[in-house]
């Protein structure tokens, strides 16, 4: 798998854009779900660290002095390296999911079909990506070769613990990196596909048996009011031992 580089160009973020541009935050607030995304925008800045009291105006006046201002094509080339990212972590959710449904080891019909029914949504996030990448003029990532013989080898059990894991990572992973998306169109891309992955997560955590309540990324209810969010080195690092090359 090609080396992601994880340094990137100071930039404004859409989240900025967002709070400071009334035309970036209605058309934002209609992407994803009308009259309840401002409530929900307000919980997310929470969620990504925002304590910055000025920054979190979302009046239309201009922003200041001291603004980043960026070109372009680092923001392009930002917003590409984090779709090429989040691109990568759906390979491999995709691709675990068809391999323990064309393995038969899951028995129970019931929980069957909801791997089916999630392995069909992580599939539509790979292709959504990498539509996204093309049409930023870029090369979608290549799918790496996984190695998921000893966790679909071990069983139900074995499987839907690490169905339950990857899931909480994909939600960690995509609310680390949305502070860092200047596009606003693909911020509320992200937001939306981070909440399936946590709603994937609690179903899952449900079916391994997890507790109630755990750290990191166990247990069906968070720890704490607000989600962690976790780096690419942080996401990269819990992903390698699935990664064959």
């Amino acid at each position: 798998m090609e080396q992601i580089q994880t340094e990137r160009p100071e930039r404004s973020s859409a989240i900025e854009e967002i709070q400071r541009d009334e035309h970036s935050r209605k058309r934002f607030f209609k992407m994803v779900g009308g009259a309840g995304a401002a409530s929900a925008f307000a919980i997310f800045l929470a969620a990504c660290g925002d304590d910055d009291e000025e920054s979190a105006d979302t009046g239309t006046g201009s922003s200041g002095q001291g603004e980043t201002q960026t070109t372009g094509t680092q923001a392009d080339s930002g917003d590409l390296e984090i779709v090429n990212y989040a691109l990568t972590l759906e390979y491999l959710e995709a691709d675990f999911y068809q391999q323990v449904i064309d393995s038969g080891e899951v028995k129970d019909k019931k929980i069957a079909e909801a791997a089916k029914k999630i392995g069909e949504n992580e599939q539509e996030h790979v292709d959504t990506l990498r539509a996204t990448v093309e049409q930023m003029g870029g090369t979608p990532a290549e799918q790496p070769k996984t190695k998921f013989e000893d966790v679909i080898a071990g069983g139900p059990k074995s499987i839907l613990s690490a169905a339950a894991m990857v899931e909480n990572l994909g939600a960690a992973a995509y609310l680390g990196q949305a502070d860092k998306i200047q596009n606003p169109d693909i911020l509320a891309a992200a937001l939306s596909i981070h909440t399936v992955e946590a709603r994937h997560a609690a179903a899952l955590n449900f079916l391994a048996g997890n507790k109630l309540t755990g750290k990191g990324l166990k247990g069906i209810l968070p720890d704490g009011a607000f989600a962690k969010p976790m780096s690419m080195e942080e996401v990269l690092k819990e992903v390698q031992p699935f990664i064959a090359s």
